[in-house]
């Protein structure tokens, strides 16, 4: 049986019990696949993992990788296992690239047939043009964006050797479960207070569900190998400017605030110095481009068949509703991944600032 017409039915989820690893093996589990999260923590006692297993390993260990696709007996692995742009920069480096390359040896070795890598439209930078199409020049902001490039580098020398390795591109993505940056967000706005952009908000800036992600992650393993063996962007087809859109959050709580525009110059010079004494987790990547239109191009994906049910505002809205329903603060909660509150340092003052007004 060509490989064209197999049918997978057990895959192997890298970073499993994170953000999009969670939403990954429930989406799996759901189609009624045997699915199996590698993470180095377990899954958290709230999340529904009646159908899931769980194997504790280190994606930069070629031998953890290597155990969970024996254990799991795994067709296809899901790679998305990944630093944040707050870690340090070694970190960063070892996770994404160290961590591909040690994933993609182990699935070449134990001759699994795909390996989905979910990278980034931070490889993209910014640009003038838009949209930005998968053929628009590379150019990572800061060591986040470098070393997805480069691991993005580390697929296409797998795919020489033979391995179908699809390239996944995602806009900044939202849903249940997801707290971080957004949490902040969040906690201004059922507070009361009016939420300040970078710059007058009048940039467009795309976001994306991470239930549309999954459902692109899938379409990797359907089709054809040919077909997906390539790098494909992924965001929300229906966005409009970033004062509209987040204003949409604030309409659902029913708060009366709005967006209030900044000047850009100077709102990035304070974020800089905030970050630089570690009074902010806001990083580089979100401050020095929210000011920018960013939105790519996702109509290559949608040529195989792919389509977004997802607004930007519908997005947002559906991640508020659930943080609302579901978020209760505890002490010691906060930390630096996408399913935990961060410490909001100096943003608390300007919270205040931002609630009188």
């Amino acid at each position: 049986m060509d490989s064209e017409d197999r049918q997978y039915d057990s895959v192997v989820v890298t970073g499993g019990t994170g953000f999009l690893g969670l939403h990954t093996c429930q989406y799996f589990a759901e189609q009624g696949w045997d699915v199996t999260a590698l993470d180095l923590k377990p899954f958290s006692e709230e999340d529904d993992t009646e159908d899931l297993e769980y194997i504790e390993g280190d994606v930069r260990n070629e031998e953890s990788v290597s155990e969970a696709i024996e254990e799991a007996d795994a067709d296809v692995i899901v790679h998305s296992a990944a630093a944040l742009p707050l870690w340090d920069d070694d970190e960063i480096w070892e996770v994404t690239v160290e961590g591909t390359r040690s994933v993609l040896w182990a699935a070449k070795e134990h001759d699994v047939e795909r390996v989905v890598y979910i990278s980034s439209t931070a490889v993209y930078g910014t640009h003038d043009t838009h949209p930005i199409t998968e053929e628009s020049p590379l150019d990572g902001v800061g060591p986040y964006g470098d070393a997805k490039i480069e691991a993005e580098n580390v697929c296409r020398d797998f795919r020489r050797m033979g391995m179908c390795v699809p390239i996944i591109r995602p806009k900044t993505f939202i849903g249940p479960q997801r707290l971080g940056v957004f949490q902040v967000l969040f906690d201004w706005i059922e507070d009361g207070a009016n939420i300040p952009m970078v710059g007058w908000g009048n940039n467009k800036y795309q976001l994306l569900h991470v239930h549309d992600l999954v459902r692109a992650i899938k379409m990797m393993f359907t089709l054809d190998k040919n077909e997906v063996n390539d790098a494909f962007n992924v965001g929300a087809t229906e966005y409009r400017t970033m004062k509209e859109d987040f204003q949409a959050s604030i309409d659902e709580a029913g708060t009366g605030k709005r967006v209030v525009g900044t000047p850009a110059t100077l709102t990035r010079f304070t974020l800089r110095v905030l970050n630089k004494l570690n009074l902010s987790p806001l990083y580089p990547w979100v401050y020095e481009t929210a000011h920018e239109d960013s939105y790519v191009s996702v109509e290559k994906l949608c040529d195989l068949g792919w389509e977004a049910k997802y607004s930007n505002q519908e997005a947002l809205v559906d991640t508020y509703r659930w943080y609302l329903k579901n978020y209760e603060e505890s002490e010691g909660s906060t930390g630096k991944d996408h399913r935990v509150a961060w410490d909001q340092g100096a943003l608390q003052i300007v919270k205040w600032l931002f609630m009188k007004f």
